[in-house]
Parts: structure tokens; C-alpha cells; sequence
């Protein structure tokens, strides 16, 4: 059934990007080099005469014409003689490189920079978000030009209900928010953070058709804990330390009120917030408003598909998950939340979550193995603490021990450490009791994950399924045989359910873990029994906006099962219940925002 969605949304996407159909004018309130300075509406040399008369431009561009495929030509001429002229530079110059040539079309062009990025997404994901974007978040402050997104500082308290307002759009679909308290595996980048909103929401834009009108990047800077940003004489953010316990919350909850109280409909996704706030925020405000944290859920929403498809790899049937050992390094919210996810659905195929807690996982941190004999362990953390003893296994097991003594299926990693899967870890997953092995370096960026794919390859064996969270190039196992590398991205799931259009089209007043599941199992049912057998488990960023339309609609009929769906737009919840499997995704693809130049109409 998933096959003929998969058909119908990529034949709506061919028809959508090709059509020739005349688009919709759009109103504008301002003249002359006033559009020319307004990124949404200026076309560069692209305006036609007739706008250029209508809007007071003639003579502020030079005569020629450029239509907006000879300006996307053009731009990609520039990009690759860059890469050309940057050979042999550091990688970080590069990619640094790489991202201002790609921001200042974004600063000057929103509407051809979209269509660059959705033309190419494969080559500049990497470059707008991870792992370029934790470079630019470390020198953000050096790099910054002008202001993108909003910044509510601890300085605001009490004035956030009226400065929401000062945001120019009327409505706000979409709102990513960090504390930049822990910016991917690098810590605490304070104010810097805003890179991470901004990178997201792009790549939201790209992959799942989110109109860029209604986005909205936002940086909540309470202070730093990070000394040589408060030392930096460039660094833009609060000189003070970081606010704690009630101060901290009240202003998150100033936040929160503020924005609902504007946009009662919006989406406000938490990103990179340190654990002890990420679970906190999670429990207080997921019922109450349309909120969801991408570090918890949606890491935990595309590691779950991926275990999923291991099973799949296995030759197995996916009910087999229940049966799987998994070892997860990392007990930050990332990891927990994976736990959490896998346990409950566990809890759905078997009915007993907290035997399936203490049977299949096993959780290490900084100190190893996690177990009921440790002080003060986190609340988050308790449920998997494993009983003293438990495969000869005692408080504190190293990695080692742990791989050696309980034969995982899985290896997962979200630590942040790199090459915490060093040599002799990777060859005790040899003797796994799965017939094909998984392990997953899923930190990021590049320089944290677990192990590169060359080495778990190498010394895992060839037989394994890999997944890493930042891109590693496929492997040469020589004799015409690849290992093939799965990038297990955040990106796969947020588009396709929360971003893609899922919650938004539903209308879901909250995210439940039932619309969470169904994302997943869409997600890991996407693949063809032959690219499952040769390790492949998640699909090419290539078709990106095809999985968003599937996954999507498979969240929207979530919604509707858990009677949480109330409409969007003219589409009510009757409407929504009476959809099949393929006008849902239709629906979703239709919805979705796409690229071209409409005509300005002065107001």
C-alpha cells in the first residue's frame, strides 16, 4: 500500500515542479530599491519589464533578462568553481567557504536560494546543517552579518508578550528554539546557538515544503557557563552566567505563553537544550501546547526505524524486535530518549514494559554500565538500570565487557565521545548474536562519532549494518562489494511528521507517542526487501520530499486514530477520516511550499 503512496507522491512532485501553470501575484507594500534590498521578493536580474515598469525599477538593474533557471545555473557555476579554487585548503576553510557563498545568496535571494538547495540537497545538507553547521555555531559570532530569527534574552523578562509582535510575519507555522546549552556534541555555545534554529528550519524548508514565510529560528540566550565566549570581545550573547531552576523556567515559560498567545497554532520544536531542562521543558509543556524536543523524540524516532530495519537485515520479522539486545552508549536526553521510544514500542508488541526494559537494553554513560547500585542515578535513567550480576555484569562494566558478555544485536551510540568504538570493542561485535551485527555512531558532528564506517567495517566484519549520524562515504570492501553507509539523520523524521506537514496538515493539538511510532514504522517500511539485504535502511536524501509525503501521511492517519486531529485550512477532521493511505499524501504533497518566482503587485 506504502508502495502505491510512494508513487503518487512522487508523481504530484514531477507535476508540481513542472507545471507551467501562471502562480499566484503576490502583494507587495514597497517600491523601487526597497524590493531590491528584500530578500522574499527581489528576483535579482530575473524581474520581466512589466514588473520593472509596475514597481519603479527600470534602470536599478541592468537590461538583460535571466530567467530563473539560467540564475540557478549561474549560481551553481559559482559553487563549483569555488570548490575547484578551494583544492587542497583545510577542510574547515572549505566548508566555511561553502556556507558563506550559500548565505549571502540566502541574504539577498530567499526564493532562488531554496530552489539551489532543494535541487541539491544531497551536496549542501552537509554544508547548511551538520556537520558544517557546528563550525559555524563555534565562530558565529565572527561570521555574523545581519540578524535572521529572534533573540529573547534573560534581559526580556516581562516584555516577551510584546515583542513577539515584533516579528513581520502574521502567521508562524514553525519555531525552532535552543538555549544553546548544548549545541550537538560541542557544549555550551551560548548565543552562537542560533546557527543550529536557522540550519534546521532550512533544511525543514528544502525537505518538507514548510513555507519559509512561516518559520521562525529562535535563540533564548539565559547566560553561558562557557568561559572563553565570555572572555571573546566578538561574542554577541548575555555576559553572565547561565540561569538555573525557577529563573530559568520562568523565562521559558514567558516564552511559551508569548508565542501561543500570537500564533495559537505553531509549532515550536526544542533543539539542543542541555538533559536536565530537555526532559523537564518536554514533561511541562507537551500537553499543553504543540511542542516536541528533536534531541528526545526525533533522534529517538529515526534510531527506532532504524532498529527496525536491522531487524529487517536479520531476515527477521519486525515483531523479532522484542527479541534484540541493545547496548546504548550515552546517557544524555538523545540516548534516553531512544531507550524510551524502543521500550514502548516493545511495551506495544508484548504488553510488559518494564520487563522488556530490564531484558533487552542496556544503557553506559561516562562511569559504564549503568545498574540499580548506582548513587544518585538520574530519574530518566532508572528504568534501565540493569540488576548487579545480570550476565556477570556489574555496576561500572566497561564497554568492552558489556559487548563481550551480553553479544548485542545492536551497538548504538550517542555519547559524543568519538572512537569510543575503538578497535577491540568493534571486533568483540563479531561474535553478536545477530547474523548481521548493527552499530550505529549516531553523534554528531563528524569529529564525535563513535567510529568512522572504514573502521567498524574493518573490524566488525563485513557483514554488519552501519548507520552513523553525520555522512561517512561508502566503503570499498573490494571483489565489487560496498558497505554501505546509512546516515541516521533527525532530518528523515521531522520533516516527514512534524515539519512535514504531519502535525501541522493534522492538526494534532499534540504530538502523541502513537503519531511518534507511526513515523517510524513508515520510515523503516519505506526500504524494498533488496536494499534492506544489502544494509541499506534508510532512503537517499535524494527523494527527500517523496519520504516527507509518506511519512507525513502516515502521521496525519495517526492523529486521526488517536483523535487528536481538528483540520487544517478548509480540511476538517471528518475529512481527514474519510482520506485513504494515497489522498492522504496527496493532500500532504499539495500542501507543500515549492520554489518559483510569483508576480509582485504593488499595493
Amino acid at each position: 500500500m506504502w508502495n502505491l503512496a510512494r508513487s503518487a507522491a512522487s508523481n504530484a512532485r514531477r507535476l508540481r515542479r513542472f507545471s507551467s501553470a501562471i502562480p499566484r501575484p503576490s502583494i507587495v507594500h514597497k517600491r523601487g530599491a526597497d524590493i531590491l534590498h528584500d530578500p522574499w521578493f527581489n528576483k535579482d536580474t530575473g524581474f520581466p519589464l512589466t514588473e520593472r515598469d509596475r514597481l519603479g525599477l527600470r534602470g536599478l538593474l541592468p537590461p538583460r533578462i535571466i530567467s530563473f533557471e539560467q540564475q540557478h545555473d549561474r549560481f551553481m557555476e559559482s559553487y563549483r568553481s569555488l570548490e575547484k579554487n578551494t583544492l587542497g585548503q583545510p577542510h574547515t576553510v572549505v566548508s566555511l567557504a561553502k556556507w558563506r557563498i550559500l548565505n549571502r545568496l540566502h541574504d539577498r535571494n530567499e526564493t532562488l536560494y531554496y530552489r539551489v538547495l532543494i535541487d541539491n540537497i544531497k551536496d549542501f545538507a552537509p554544508i547548511v546543517y551538520t556537520p558544517t553547521v557546528g563550525l559555524v555555531c563555534q565562530n558565529y559570532s565572527g561570521l555574523f552579518r545581519r540578524p535572521r530569527g529572534m533573540y529573547f534574552s534573560a534581559k526580556d523578562k516581562g516584555e516577551m508578550m510584546s515583542m513577539i509582535y515584533n516579528w513581520p510575519a502574521h502567521q508562524v507555522d514553525m519555531i525552532v528554539l535552543t538555549d544553546g546549552s548544548r549545541i550537538l556534541g560541542l557544549g555550551d555555545l551560548g548565543v552562537q546557538g542560533i546557527g543550529i534554529p536557522i540550519g534546521k528550519l532550512d533544511m525543514y524548508v528544502a525537505a518538507a515544503g514548510i513555507n519559509p514565510q512561516r518559520i521562525l529560528p529562535v535563540m533564548l540566550d539565559v547566560g553561558t557557563n562557557n568561559q572563553n565566549l565570555l572572555d571573546n570581545p566578538l561574542y554577541l550573547g548575555l555576559r553572565q552566567p547561565r540561569l538555573e531552576g525557577e529563573e530559568y523556567l520562568s523565562i521559558v515559560d514567558e516564552f511559551m505563553e508569548s508565542v501561543f498567545t500570537r500564533w495559537p497554532k505553531a509549532i515550536v520544536q526544542f533543539e539542543d537544550f542541555q538533559m536536565k531542562w530537555a526532559f523537564q521543558t518536554l514533561q511541562r509543556y507537551r500537553k499543553k501546547y504543540r511542542m516536541f524536543n528533536d534531541d528526545i523524540q526525533g533522534t529517538a524516532g529515526v534510531a527506532l526505524a532504524g532498529l527496525f530495519g536491522s531487524v529487517r537485515a536479520q531476515g527477521r520479522p519486525l515483531t523479532d524486535f522484542v527479541k534484540q539486545k541493545i547496548v546504548v552508549v550515552g546517557a544524555g536526553s538523545a540516548g534516553l530518549g531512544v531507550l524510551k521510544m524502543a521500550k514502548e514500542a516493545v511495551a506495544r508488541m508484548e504488553g510488559n514494559a518494564e520487563q522488556a526494559a530490564s531484558h533487552q537494553f542496556f544503557l553506559l554513560d561516562k562511569n559504564g554500565l549503568v545498574t540499580k547500585d548506582r548513587k544518585e542515578i538520574d530519574p530518566a535513567a532508572a528504568p534501565f538500570a540493569k540488576n548487579p550480576g545480570e550476565y556477570g555484569l556489574t555496576e561500572g562494566s566497561s564497554l568492552l565487557e558489556v559487548v563481550k558478555k551480553v553479544k548485542p544485536h545492536v551497538l548504538l551510540g550517542l555519547s559524543g565521545v568519538g572512537g569510543v568504538f575503538d578497535e577491540e570493542v568493534l571486533k568483540a561485535m563479531r561474535e553478536s548474536d545477530s547474523p548481521r551485527p548493527a552499530i550505529f555512531a549516531m553523534s554528531n558532528p563528524t569529529m564525535n562519532a563513535e567510529c568512522t564506517a572504514a573502521d567498524a567495517f574493518k573490524h566488525a566484519g563485513e557483514n554488519i549494518v552501519f548507520a552513523s549520524g553525520s555522512p561517512f562515504e561508502n566503503v570499498d570492501l573490494g571483489n565489487g562489494k560496498v558497505g554501505h553507509v546509512n546516515q541516521a539523520n533527525n532530518m528523515y523524521l521531522f520533516p516527514g511528521f512534524v515539519i512535514g506537514l504531519g502535525t501541522l496538515l493534522s492538526g494534532a493539538h499534540f504530538i502523541s507517542e502513537g503519531m511518534l511510532q507511526a513515523a517510524a514504522e513508515c520510515l523503516a517500511s519505506y526500504m524494498t526487501d533488496e536494499e534492506i539485504e544489502k544494509g541499506i535502511f534508510y532512503p537517499s536524501i535524494d527523494h527527500i520530499r517523496d519520504i516527507t509525503a509518506e511519512v507525513g501521511a502516515a502521521v496525519v492517519q495517526a492523529a486521526v486514530a488517536d483523535e487528536l486531529a481538528e483540520g487544517h485550512d478548509d480540511i476538517g477532521p471528518k475529512e481527514l477520516r474519510l482520506m485513504s493511505k494515497e489522498e492522504v499524501v496527496e493532500y500532504v504533497t499539495r500542501n507543500m511550499w515549492y520554489p518559483i518566482y510569483s508576480p509582485l503587485v504593488h499595493d
